[in-house]
């Protein structure tokens, strides 16, 4: 269940990044003083406040069950991750090899953190 939560928190996390990233991209507009209406049709903003919150909520309860020096690294740690590969896949954004590299630095940094505390 532990890691359930985690990978939920993960989740929440990176969609709602990728969520506020879309927030701000044309057409859509956030925040302007000159049309403040538009701010409260900007769907993808406030689903994706939604998530961050959601997924503080999914970082305490994982902090209720794990030590904060597991539970931290893997959820920030896979939320990098998880956001660098949504960048490129739904954002269509560019992918380098030091991408990729850095992905495979943070995996594997997080392993050696949380390797002999779980």
């Amino acid at each position: 269940m532990k890691w359930l939560i985690l990978i939920l928190g993960i989740a929440s996390n990176a969609s709602a990044s990728v969520l506020v990233k879309m927030a701000m991209m044309p057409p859509r507009k956030f925040p302007s003083l000159s049309e403040p209406m538009a701010a409260l049709s900007n769907w993808p903003f406030w689903l994706g406040l939604g998530l961050y919150g959601a997924a503080f909520l999914l970082y305490a309860a994982a902090l209720a069950r794990l030590p904060l020096n597991v539970a931290h690294p893997v959820l920030t740690g896979g939320a990098v991750a998880t956001v660098a590969l949504c960048s490129v896949l739904i954002l269509r954004e560019p992918f380098y090899w030091t991408t990729a590299a850095g992905i495979v630095l943070v995996i594997a940094g997080v392993a050696l953190i949380t390797a002999r505390v779980v």
